[in-house]
């Protein structure tokens, strides 16, 4: 578990508040990591619960019951929602072609051609690709 990761369970389980803080935390996981790792383990992370009840002289029974409960459910994830926009959201401001439904593959009678068909020659073909109808110009 990294520190991150440490304050924020706190932080889920409604543990950080007056007493204890979100900086409490960080430098108490600090105290109890090895030196030069970045993670604790498991045993690292019950003697940093116990430092944090020690120092801020909290219930530990209610304490641990609070962690325990709280995190057992998962991290708490927030999100959040779009604003209404404006040019977006409201279809009676729209302009151009998106007025009119927005652009389209086929456009009958709109064009020269309004198919790719049109353009394409589908005749039968040899093994190289060239039209077998087509004379040879010798």
């Amino acid at each position: 578990m990294d520190s991150r990761t440490f304050v924020k369970i706190l932080k889920d389980s409604k543990l950080i508040g007056k007493k204890l803080t979100a900086v409490d935390a960080d430098i108490t996981f600090a105290k109890v990591k090895t030196k030069g790792a970045k993670r604790i383990n498991y045993d690292q992370f019950v003697e940093a619960v116990k430092y944090l009840i020690e120092k801020h002289k909290l219930d530990y029974d209610k304490f641990v019951e609070t962690l325990c409960y709280e995190a057992s459910n998962g991290p708490i994830l927030y999100g959040t929602k779009a604003d209404n926009v404006r040019f977006h959201d409201d279809k009676s401001t729209y302009t151009g072609v998106h007025k009119l439904g927005g652009p389209t593959i086929i456009d009958k009678n709109k064009t020269q051609f309004s198919d790719i068909s049109e353009i394409t020659d589908r005749s039968e073909c040899n093994i190289r690709g060239v039209n077998v109808n087509v004379e040879k110009n010798v």
